[in-house]
């Protein structure tokens, strides 16, 4: 995916969906599972829809970051390894906080 459209589609009783255009046109459907802004840039984490466990939780996810685009936002991957390492970080630490599986019940 070189460049997607930002098209969100929020649902009432669920996750909120977004769904994105890939370079062929087609549509591909995420839940929205956090986001950040960092020195001005708004960052989203994505999985596939319906690719989180039973519990909410999940494996693996997808970064990408907002820019403005002839057409309004986009999302884009970020192409510079220091600033997806950066972004990477922040990310990883809200979730594990968010998912502390060391805690006592």
């Amino acid at each position: 995916m070189d460049e997607e459209k930002l098209n969100p589609a929020a649902e009432d009783d669920g996750p909120e969906i977004i769904t994105l255009l890939d370079e062929n046109d087609e549509e591909l459907r995420f839940e929205l599972i956090g986001g950040c802004v960092e020195e001005g840039v708004q960052y989203f984490a994505l999985i596939p829809e319906g690719s989180a466990d039973d519990d909410g939780g999940f494996d693996e996810y997808i970064i990408l970051k907002q820019v403005e685009g002839p057409d309004g936002d986009e999302l884009v991957e970020i192409e510079d390894d220091d600033e997806f390492n950066r972004i990477a970080a922040v990310f990883d630490d809200a979730f594990s906080a968010e998912y502390d599986y060391d805690s006592e019940n």
